[in-house]
């Protein structure tokens, strides 16, 4: 459930989801701020996953079950990353979809704990999001398994 801090945030960094829409199909512009910045806007549990590429423990997201129509945006920056439309129940604890809104999100490789994966980060702030796998559905066959602190969903057209 987004909290007040979350909302605040998301209004300090100004803008509303239409506008962060908008910017995500056109290639929104970066978003850099300092490490100081970024501790200012975000909970310890969100400066942690989403600018030191940390994980929530499985299966604590309140934004696992969420099934209402709406847009799953960057926690950090607001920009709008997944749609309602591609999120479905994977069962690995964390909430996962089969594609991301456009070029709202980049990969990177990452080998980080003694294995090769390939990390999902926010185009726009560059936000640590999780990681794609190659398990996921038709129509893509991915896995895009996200932290459900890097996101806050706002309910509406999807």
């Amino acid at each position: 459930m987004p909290t007040r801090r979350d909302f605040l945030g998301l209004v300090l960094l100004g803008g509303t989801s239409f506008a962060f829409t908008q910017a995500a199909a056109a290639g929104p512009a970066r978003l850099a701020l300092s490490d100081d910045e970024w501790r200012r806007r975000l909970t310890p549990s969100r400066f942690a996953i989403l600018r030191e590429a940390g994980t929530e423990p499985a299966f604590t997201s309140s934004l696992l079950h969420e099934q209402r129509a709406g847009r799953f945006v960057c926690a950090g920056c607001g920009a709008a990353l997944f749609s309602s439309r591609t999120k479905y129940d994977s069962g690995t604890g964390w909430p996962s979809f089969w594609a991301p809104i456009g070029r709202s999100v980049r990969t990177s490789r990452d080998t980080s704990l003694g294995m090769v994966r390939t990390a999902v980060a926010c185009t726009r702030c560059e936000g640590h999001l999780g990681h794609i796998f190659d398990d996921g559905p038709k129509p893509t066959g991915l896995r895009y398994c996200i932290n459900g602190l890097a996101l806050v969903f706002v309910p509406g057209r999807a």
